[in-house]
């Protein structure tokens, strides 16, 4: 399937909605991604100063997880802490010591000129943390019929974005295959100047395909899941074949 029409930015915002209700019902997905949360939280760089900032938060469940994270998104909910645009951020040259982008990479049009944005606020040392589908064989299967948003892992990337454009002029576009391609499968490693790409862990996680992620029904109860946490476990030296996540680090080099 190929990457999305062009669509409204408000769709973004529907998708927030829909996706808070699902939350509330379903309590395996909830704890699901909590353990996605604390994955990132584990990548965190103490060290570091400046504020932890996760740009597309959605519903800004991360705070229960990562309680100092500042969340932000493009539209103005009240559980969110400001407004942000990954292609015009509001923050200084070198002040942000992390960036957080849980399920936004994929929808970025122009990944290249995003990029450059984000190596501009971060300090040196400072980490990009993506976490984002898994386009293994399995993951292409189950996004590809189970998931509204086409994986598109044959469609050219636009890497920058054309000259005149503006970050009020985005709109909403997906291909969640974007990161597998560009930083697991290596197409993008090229274009990585500036930074250092110190992580690329696929996760599988047949757990997370039979909580029905946010769009899709929940499969069986606890026990359920518990096989599947057993079968995550089993097929964890398959990646290629099985990984449904894929969480990738970068740090921006020193000039």
């Amino acid at each position: 399937m190929t990457t999305t029409a062009a669509l409204p930015l408000e769709q973004h915002n529907i998708e927030i909605q829909r996706n808070r209700a699902a939350w509330e019902r379903k309590p395996m997905l909830r704890e699901i991604y909590l353990g996605f949360y604390r994955q990132i939280a584990a990548r965190l760089n103490p060290r570091l100063t400046g504020p932890v900032v996760e740009l597309g938060s959605g519903m800004g469940r991360i705070k229960e997880v990562i309680p100092h994270c500042l969340t932000t998104d493009l539209f103005p909910n009240p559980w969110l802490d400001r407004r942000e645009n990954c292609y015009a951020l509001s923050f200084a040259d070198g002040e942000v010591s992390h960036l957080i982008l849980f399920d936004v990479w994929h929808h970025l049009r122009y990944p290249g000129t995003a990029l450059q944005e984000f190596h501009r606020v971060l300090t040196t040392g400072g980490r990009l943390i993506l976490f984002e589908p898994a386009a293994s064989w399995v993951g292409r299967l189950i996004y590809h019929f189970f998931h509204h948003e086409p994986v598109a892992v044959r469609d050219p990337i636009t890497w920058e974005a054309p000259a005149g454009f503006r970050a009020a002029d985005a709109d909403y576009y997906a291909a969640q295959g974007s990161a597998t391609r560009l930083f697991w499968w290596g197409e993008g490693h090229a274009r990585l100047k500036g930074w250092k790409l110190s992580e690329v862990r696929p996760l599988t996680s047949f757990d997370y395909f039979a909580s029905g992620g946010f769009s899709g029904p929940q499969l069986g109860g606890r026990f359920l899941h518990g096989l599947m946490r057993t079968l995550d476990f089993l097929v964890t030296p398959f990646p290629r074949v099985f990984a449904a996540r894929l969480l990738v680090v970068l740090e921006k080099e020193p000039a």
